[in-house]
């Protein structure tokens, strides 16, 4: 083959692969754009409060800073709020889950007069923002004197959300009716058909619903600002507000930093071991 023939054989290969290498091009970017915010996170969590503000900044720290995180919990309440946290969003998961779970089981399992029509009003709730029904609700609860406690974060998960029920009983539905029929000739209770069949079988369903409960009571900022306003049942997303919500003081990020950090790994265990029946989830109620 001679020399010309080489290089045309090169650039129709350069050509045929452009779009490719292109491709590569844009994702390799948008990559580091999104891994970005993440490395200055973590770069920000072991650098001194004076390399912080060192201007123009450096990814990597001159100094490693480890004693940041010993600084987090001595100068702040940052266990108690991490505990009262994982307490809410224990409780609210497990609320969320049994509530849901009953009322979408007599969706699925259940013919009544006006029963779709009940349904839809349930899912037409979806639509109503939080702004409204914060004001009703703020009112309720001052009245009932559950102000400053923990009562009206936990306490509306036990009846129910409207998504969740939604997401559950397109499970139920798929779930044989011959199944429960034998059940139900031996003498078995409709409770106990839900509580020893029914969520038995439907793991990835409750495995989401768990999921997006706990990611849901985790971040949630609005909703505990409005009830808690002492210090000793401050959670994660309140402590940190009031890490950097002071204008009278030089803002901690490099402990900012480090509490976010800590408040992801939650969440990241928890998908990571939930990952495959949530997928199985998403996958079965979508083809349906």
């Amino acid at each position: 083959m001679s020399q010309s023939s080489v290089k045309l054989s090169k650039k129709n290969t350069l050509t045929s692969n452009l779009p490719k290498i292109l491709v590569f091009v844009i994702l390799t970017a948008l990559a580091v754009i999104m891994v970005f915010p993440s490395i200055n996170m973590f770069s920000t969590a072991l650098k001194s409060q004076a390399e912080i503000l060192r201007f123009p900044p450096k990814i990597i720290p001159e100094h490693i800073e480890l004693s940041n995180f010993k600084k987090l919990f001595t100068t702040y309440q940052y266990g108690l709020w991490y505990r009262n946290s994982l307490f809410i969003s224990f409780i609210t998961v497990l609320g969320t889950v049994l509530s849901s779970s009953f009322v979408a089981f007599g969706f699925a399992r259940y013919q009544a007069k006006g029963k779709h029509l009940l349904f839809a009003l349930l899912l037409s709730t979806m639509m109503l923002p939080y702004p409204v029904l914060m004001i009703p609700q703020f009112i309720l609860f001052k009245q009932m004197n559950w102000m400053d406690s923990f009562l009206p974060i936990t306490v509306p998960a036990f009846f129910g959300s409207a998504y969740m029920i939604f997401l559950i009983r397109q499970f139920f539905t798929s779930l044989s009716n011959e199944l429960f029929d034998a059940a139900r000739m031996d003498g078995c209770s409709e409770f106990r058909q839900w509580w020893s069949i029914a969520l038995p079988l439907s793991g990835p369903a409750l495995s989401t619903v768990a999921i997006f409960s706990f990611i849901g009571s985790w971040n949630d900022l609005l909703g505990q600002v409005l009830y808690l306003s002492s210090t000793e049942k401050f959670t994660l997303t309140i402590g940190m507000t009031s890490m950097y919500s002071s204008a009278t003081r030089l803002v901690p990020w490099n402990l900012v930093m480090i509490s976010a950090i800590l408040a992801v790994i939650p969440i990241l265990l928890l998908f990571t071991f939930a990952q495959r029946y949530f997928v199985q989830s998403i996958a079965m109620t979508g083809v349906k």
